[in-house]
């Protein structure tokens, strides 16, 4: 398939570029400076842009089938996360690519109940406080959209090897959870979504 990555040299969107890669798939790697994936591919091609910026979102996603959305930012009160979607998603409704996997965070909406204390009221209660309200913004955008989508939600990344041994799709009622998982099986677990429709429209959560 020809796909779009957002947030390509994010920690987790390299993940997911290299696996995209290994599995034959065309790959549009998307970030301010793509050059820093150090990654050199047949398929791969890297395009420099900035997702506050909608025209140039359109340019990488015309003539792609599918779209993957890892975006984050080492400045905790930064909004890529909404604003770029929201570009991300409107440029899809008009260039008709319907397929988006976005990734989000194990913790928005119902799945808040899945958290310990920890993460509840010291991580995203306080210190990526911020961080959290754009992940929600960023849910609410996708949701509201006539896209194919699945939001993926995740607990905290690991740099662990992938095990391919993790819960998907908990209830909100699920506490036996370490709330950790490795970025590797968080990539594997996106693009296996790109040719499956079980969580269509669903927010499946991800833990170890």
């Amino acid at each position: 398939m020809k796909l779009v990555i957002f947030g390509a040299t994010g920690t987790m969107g390299r993940h997911v570029v290299i696996k995209a890669l290994e599995q034959g798939h065309q790959v549009r790697a998307f970030a301010r400076s793509p050059e820093k994936l150090e990654v050199d591919h047949s398929n791969l091609t890297l395009i420099a842009g900035d997702v506050f910026n909608a025209s140039s979102v359109a340019a990488a996603i015309e003539g792609s089938d599918a779209v993957l959305v890892s975006l984050g930012s080492v400045k905790l009160q930064d909004k890529v996360r909404s604003v770029g979607t929201r570009h991300i998603v409107q440029a899809m409704v008009q260039l008709g690519v319907k397929r988006l996997i976005c990734q989000s965070t194990l913790g928005v909406d119902e799945s808040w109940n899945n958290l310990n204390f920890f993460w509840k009221y010291l991580m995203f209660g306080l210190i990526l406080r911020h961080v959290f309200k754009d992940h929600v913004m960023q849910e609410s955008i996708v949701k509201r959209s006539n896209l194919e989508w699945t939001i993926v939600r995740p607990a905290a990344f690991t740099d662990e090897p992938a095990t391919g041994r993790y819960r998907l799709g908990f209830p909100a009622t699920e506490k036996q959870l370490t709330l950790k998982i490795p970025r590797a099986d968080v990539a594997t677990f996106m693009l296996q979504q790109l040719g499956d429709n079980r969580y269509l429209h669903q927010t499946p959560g991800l833990s170890e």
